[in-house]
């Protein structure tokens, strides 16, 4: 397998509430029909199985590093993280990696 994967998880402010997270997952699972660069693209919010683990991750594989970049770039994504996440956030940690 070839390829660049983004992973990213969030811990949500003390008050987030469901709607918010869904509305989060909504506007990022969007991105894929505006963002041609996107591969695989997956959201999902912790099971709850261990203490600790944070709230929500986004695992996204692009074609390679330049195919990431346009979508962290992108204007589509920017907005999501302006307007969605950034004003629940608490932590965020990502990585990206080569495949």
């Amino acid at each position: 397998m070839s390829g660049f994967r983004h992973v990213v998880m969030f811990k949500w402010a003390a008050g987030t509430t469901t709607g918010q997270q869904d509305e989060v997952a909504a506007r990022l699972t969007g991105l894929t029909g505006v963002i041609p660069e996107i591969g695989a693209f997956s959201v999902g919010g912790d099971a709850g199985v261990n203490e600790g683990n944070h709230d929500f991750v986004v695992v996204a594989d692009f074609a390679d590093q330049d195919a990431y970049l346009v979508y962290r770039d992108h204007p589509a994504h920017r907005a999501v993280v302006d307007e969605y996440i950034k004003p629940i956030l608490a932590e965020r940690a990502a990585l990206q990696y080569e495949l």
